[in-house]
């Protein structure tokens, strides 16, 4: 199929969206919007607002119309809500990255202040190249931290490389040009010891949850630093849910329509972790908060994202 739709201006764009239903009782200031946040990007918020159309062979698919009593200050108002739960995400994820980053370097660092780049130190599922292939992940993943130091205009970076030409950075130097997706890849390269290891300041998790929640906020993260709709996402990487009993204040998890494939599922592993990290945290109660601010609009609730019923008289957001 060829991409033919034509260039719309943003009167033509406004005038669209009203001859499909929805409803725009100040034109000029959804003009505004349109013109500011962009027809693509306000279209994921009204895309939970569209009908299921009969198609002519007898299927259904999701039509261009909206659903009776849909009015473009649902779109707006789910746009910014959406717009403070990334920041409260960001914020989450921002102690969980750090506190990993430091983790990693004393296990590895512990070991040689290059261990990261030893490929005896790590697992050699990483550092051992695929069936066909020449090079490792490892061989990968250290080019980009190569290209990395290399180019970084970080002070830190800036005076190692005027002052140690001819060294490699240390891992406690290092993990701070790495951002969550490197690091989550070096995590997950680690040897199981090593990650027996960090699971020690993490309450004892198995070091499969750990490799896979920082996999998965890794994911959140990206759509957070995209701007991108957070709230009712399928999460591309799914967290591993521990066994029942493993982690009493998850356990709901595994009976909640949601399952690990919406934002709450990661949401709880955010909590999980930061109890750990921050046990005086009070990133709980201000994700209730904007919650409860959720927009009164039709067809669509919290539970979208996951929240079962209730969510916040739960264990583990008290």
């Amino acid at each position: 199929m060829t991409y033919n739709k034509p260039h719309l201006p943003v009167p033509q764009q406004r005038a669209l969206l009203e001859s499909r239903g929805l409803l725009i009782a100040d034109p000029a200031k959804a003009e505004e919007y349109l013109q500011r946040i962009g027809y693509y990007r306000l279209s994921a918020y009204w895309y939970p607002f569209r009908k299921i159309e009969k198609q002519a062979d007898g299927s259904y698919k999701l039509g261009d119309h909206f659903k009776d009593g849909t009015d473009f200050g649902h779109v707006t108002a789910l746009y910014a809500f959406d717009k403070t739960l990334r920041l409260l995400a960001l914020d989450a994820l921002e102690r969980i990255e750090v506190s990993i980053r430091t983790e990693v370097a004393l296990c590895l660092g512990s070991h040689d202040p290059t261990g990261h780049r030893d490929p005896k130190k790590l697992d050699k599922r990483f550092t051992t190249p695929g069936t066909g292939f020449q090079n490792s992940k490892h061989d990968g993943w250290l080019k980009q931290l190569d290209d990395r130091a290399a180019s970084s205009k970080e002070e830190f970076a800036n005076h190692f490389r005027s002052k140690y030409p001819n060294s490699h950075m240390p891992i406690w130097i290092a993990v701070e040009l790495l951002d969550f997706g490197p690091l989550s890849h070096l995590l997950a390269g680690m040897r199981y010891a090593d990650l027996q290891t960090i699971s020690k300041s993490y309450g004892g998790l198995q070091p499969h949850l750990i490799k896979s929640w920082i996999r998965a906020l890794c994911g959140v993260r990206n759509v957070c630093a995209h701007h991108s709709r957070l709230w009712n996402k399928p999460l591309v990487d799914q967290p591993a849910l521990p066994r029942q009993g493993e982690v009493p204040e998850m356990d709901h998890l595994a009976h909640t329509p949601g399952g690990n494939r919406r934002i709450y599922a990661a949401f709880s592993v955010m909590q999980t972790l930061l109890k750990l990290v921050n046990p005086r945290t009070k990133w709980a109660e201000r994700l209730k908060a904007h919650m409860a601010t959720f927009p009164a609009a039709p067809n669509v609730t919290i539970a979208d994202a996951g929240f079962p019923a209730n969510w916040e008289q739960l264990p583990l957001w008290k």
